[in-house]
């Protein structure tokens, strides 16, 4: 369980496929505070870490991760949002986050509002997700309000802080983006489902 509110950057170092799998092998800062076992969110998806080596650790996507996340599109050199799990005494700073992303979207739009910068994504709204204004998402890892909320498209604002200590300073108009959708929306879109069959 995480919060979405990241800690740390990780840089891809290395990629190597393994049939179905990917192992990745980040350099972070983190790394030191690490073991092995321990679940760590990548840009929003939840991997174990299986190797650590000085300031160097390996994690490895499966491929449903491969599918429903954009790992399967990293570079070497590309820049990770990093969170450990959260810990049950502490306060809940963002909202409560899985590490299992629901899908991809797309970035569609990026405005310099002077001073902060509003971020416009699009997905399929044909596998059931959704967004409500001022309700929660999570981009990438990151616990965002939903500003505007459409069928298929949604938009966040992005302040200074967050934009300099996450990758949305790296984010251009296409890029592929993990979503994770409220777990509570997520809960009551399946009962009322129910209701309505």
């Amino acid at each position: 369980m995480f919060t979405g509110i990241i800690e740390e950057f990780g840089k891809i170092i290395k990629l190597k496929s393994d049939r179905e799998n990917l192992h990745i092998t980040l350099e972070s800062n983190l790394t030191k505070e690490l073991k092995v076992d321990q679940s760590l969110a990548h840009n929003g998806v939840c991997l174990t870490v299986v190797n650590i080596r000085e300031n160097q650790y390996q994690v490895t996507a499966v491929q449903e991760t491969l599918q429903k996340s954009n790992l399967g599109k990293l570079k070497l050199g590309d820049f990770m949002n990093l969170e450990r799990a959260m810990k049950m005494n502490g306060r809940l700073d963002g909202h409560i986050v899985q590490g299992h992303v629901d899908q991809i979207g797309k970035c569609t739009r990026i405005e310099n509002k002077g001073g902060s910068w509003m971020f416009e994504f699009e997905y399929d709204s044909d596998q059931g997700n959704i967004t409500i204004e001022k309700g929660s998402i999570t981009i990438n890892g990151v616990s965002l309000t939903v500003v505007n909320s459409e069928i298929n498209s949604f938009s966040v604002a992005i302040i200074p802080y967050t934009y300099k200590h996450t990758n949305f300073h790296t984010l251009k108009v296409d890029d592929i983006v993990n979503l994770e959708f409220d777990m509570i929306g997520k809960y009551i879109k399946k009962l009322q489902s129910f209701y309505n069959s």
